[in-house]
């Protein structure tokens, strides 16, 4: 029998719980066909059985090098021996700062695993993957325990933030705010306070979870309140909607996270099959009317283009450009005054996972998304588990660079060592209230025997989590 040898898991087709998974192009076929056969031959080479020389960083590396082939110019900083030495690969990677992941999601055991594993969402997420992306094939369940092995033991976070889509019922929910906030008593547990931190979401046109704020925020001591203005899924679709900036839901959500001193709000924009209510054109008047609170806009304002929607592919910041995609949170923001150093902060979970194999689009979206907001505004996220150890998409946004042409042409700044220190950790650790060198020291010295000894004891499988 012989096994496939399947590409890293930014170049396979995935989905998440948002949106399914993006079609190949022909482009794509070919990067994927010529990335299978760099590893084939590489594995040949060491005589290693090819599916096993498909994993870890010198299959990233083959990745990347086929995707600046293909591009024909290097948007990813990879030397060609990265492929067939392990020492290359780590060195071409391996950066001395830490990263900070602030979107992290699992399935709770209320929520239907089968159902998300072979229903359209993930198929979404598995169209959108990168097709030699291997890291979702061992992954037989979106569990909590599932959850520590990818966000932790595979990949290199020294802290991440908990959090989990809209949902009213059990079974359209992955997480409730007191499952999230079981979880990060959990691993508070085993590896001590400040490894993982939550949000409490919010459906700001239900009544009952206004007045539960207060409690939230006094029993879950959350980072932020995480909020979907395109509504909330249920069985029969997508129910609800309202924007940040409207008098009936909005505004008096606002003020009452104002009120009760957790000054952080998440909003999901974009990625919204081009719903009026994801659109994040509410975010500018929110931000200007509460000058001293902060705005991290999950997803930037991205949508998929097609043939997902009728959005066109990313590109640069223009007027007549100004109303699609990821331009829509810059005119926002411009339009009510709000500039580089401002309360908007762009996250980039999902986003980059998306235009990773489109490196020419995420160099457009990077590139005016700093221009705009600024270095110390652009947050890493990544939508984790959905796709795996989001290991390789750190190890491809470190060595990702914006060509010299396109900073000429469009402006750009450039992805120093710096700047990308401050999107990865610098920012969130500021913006979510987390020691930078704690995160730093973690990074350096962890040896995941507590996420091993938590593992073992099964005692994440089980703990109770109720639909409250």
């Amino acid at each position: 029998m012989t096994i496939e040898v399947r590409p890293p898991n930014f170049l396979r087709r995935l989905g998440t719980d948002e949106y399914a998974p993006q079609p190949f192009t022909p482009r794509d076929r070919q990067v994927v066909a010529a990335t299978i056969e760099r590893l084939t031959l590489a594995a040949e080479r060491h005589h290693v059985p090819g599916p096993l020389y498909a994993q870890g960083r010198t299959a990233t590396a083959a990745g990347l090098l086929e995707l600046n082939r293909s591009a024909g110019t290097s948007f990813f900083d990879v030397p060609a021996e990265a492929v067939d030495e392990h020492e290359a690969a780590m060195a071409a990677f391996a950066k001395p700062f830490p990263v900070i992941d602030v979107q992290t999601h699992y399935l709770a055991p209320h929520a239907s695993t089968d159902a998300w594993k072979t229903g359209a969402l993930h198929r979404m997420y598995s169209a959108l993957m990168p097709g030699w992306w291997t890291e979702l094939d061992d992954i037989v369940a979106f569990t909590a325990a599932d959850y520590i092995r990818n966000v932790f033991v595979e990949c290199e976070n020294a802290v991440a933030v908990l959090t989990s889509g809209p949902g009213l019922t059990p079974q359209d929910r992955a997480l409730f705010n007191d499952e999230i906030f079981a979880t990060k008593a959990l691993v508070e547990e085993f590896a001590g306070p400040g490894r993982l931190l939550n949000h409490v979401v919010v459906h700001a046109d239900v009544a009952a979870e206004i007045e539960a704020m207060e409690w939230w925020a006094k029993e879950y001591d959350p980072v932020g309140w995480k909020v979907y203005t395109p509504g909330r899924m249920t069985a029969e679709g997508w129910a609800g909607g309202w924007m940040l900036d409207d008098e009936q839901y909005g505004l008096p959500f606002l003020q009452r996270a104002h009120d009760l001193g957790v000054k952080l709000v998440c909003a999901h924009k974009g990625i919204s099959a081009l719903a009026d209510n994801g659109s994040p054109r509410d975010i500018g008047p929110a931000a200007a009317a509460f000058p001293d609170m902060n705005f991290v806009i999950y997803h930037s304002g991205f949508e998929f283009g097609p043939p997902i929607d009728d959005s066109p592919a990313e590109g640069p910041y223009t007027e007549a450009t100004a109303h699609l995609g990821a331009n829509r949170l810059i005119t926002t923001a411009l339009e009510n005054g709000i500039g580089r150093g401002g309360n908007i902060y762009a996250e980039l979970g999902t986003t980059w996972f998306s235009l990773l194999r489109r490196p020419r689009e995420a160099a457009h979206l990077l590139g005016k998304l700093i221009a705009h907001f600024g270095a110390d505004n652009v947050i890493w996220g990544t939508d984790s588990i959905w796709y795996g150890s989001a290991q390789p998409l750190i190890d491809a946004f470190r060595c990702f660079q914006i060509p010299d042409d396109m900073c000429a042409e469009f402006g750009y700044e450039r992805l120093t060592d710096e700047v990308k220190a401050k999107i990865l950790a610098g920012n969130a650790s500021r913006i979510y209230g987390i020691d930078l060198d704690f995160a730093a020291d973690i990074a350096a010295r962890d040896d995941h025997a507590w996420a091993r000894a938590l593992l073992e004891e099964q005692t994440i499988a089980t703990f109770p989590g109720s639909a409250s």
